[in-house]
């Protein structure tokens, strides 16, 4: 494989697409970003790189606190809308009819329509030659509760995520190629997961058959047949009531056409 040299750039791809709200009350705004991550594991650490030119930059710098809000595919418009229009101008909850929702550790709001929200409390801020970077603890997690088993674990597979990469979004909805692991997965542990899935397609069928059973239940506008369908202007295959296209014809048999009147010229 032959390669080329570009200059240094942020070529990094994919990365996250996250909505992160700041400030609170009547100044919450949202920003979108893709530079984020988790940089630690216990306590769990995260960061956002912000412009200092940005309006959530000197909320997020004064509150010391900001919330992560994952990006799903019907949030993907609102999410770029909330990237490339400034909360100077807009409230961006209501302008992308978004829900500002109650975070436990903090006062910043959190995005009711995102399947998970992370809330965060600033520790450090690095200032770089763009960017600042905040670096925050996460200190509490809210799901969106469709999103927990029976068990209690995250099926973050049914969130519907959305990616950035090169300019674009793109969604994750493709079959994963494996999990953590799946390299060196003993045989026993691959057919104990191999049976999870089966189990898990069985309940997204029955969940899939349930949902258009209730559709199927709903009360729907009867159509019109398609014999009584005409386009405009349309005679021919009109249904006329009983009787009311021979008096039509009738009463038009007696009626003189006007002849055009010509023009002359003087």
């Amino acid at each position: 494989m032959s390669k080329q040299s570009f200059k240094p750039g942020a070529m990094l791809n994919p990365v996250p697409v996250v909505m992160v709200s700041c400030g609170s009350g009547e100044e919450a705004n949202i920003i979108t970003i893709a530079w984020t991550g988790i940089i630690n594991s216990d306590p769990p650490m995260t960061y956002v790189s912000v412009r200092r030119e940005r309006h959530s930059h000197h909320m997020i710098e004064e509150s010391g606190q900001f919330v992560i809000n994952l990006c799903t595919q019907k949030l993907a418009l609102a999410a770029d809308f909330c990237g490339v229009r400034s909360g100077r101008e807009i409230d961006k909850f209501q302008n992308q009819s978004l829900t500002p929702g109650k975070g436990e550790r903090v006062s910043c709001p959190t995005i009711e329509e995102a399947p998970v929200s992370l809330e965060c409390v600033v520790k450090e801020q690095h200032r770089y030659g763009t960017h600042d970077m905040f670096v925050a603890e996460i200190v509490n997690v809210q799901v969106d509760e469709q999103l927990v088993d029976e068990k209690g674990r995250i099926c973050l597979d049914q969130a519907d995520l959305v990616c950035y990469s090169h300019g674009e979004y793109f969604g994750l909805d493709k079959e994963p190629l494996g999990r953590f692991g799946y390299s060196v997965m003993k045989p026993k542990t691959k057919k104990r997961l191999e049976a999870q899935k089966r189990q898990k397609a069985a309940a997204d069928k029955r969940r899939r058959a349930e949902s258009q059973k209730e559709q199927a239940a709903k009360p729907q506008r009867e159509k019109q047949p398609k014999s009584l369908k005409r386009k405009k202007g349309d005679t021919k295959n009109r249904q006329w009531p009983q009787g009311q296209r021979r008096q039509k014809s009738e009463a038009g048999k007696g009626k003189k056409q006007n002849p055009k009147r010509s023009r002359k010229k003087s």
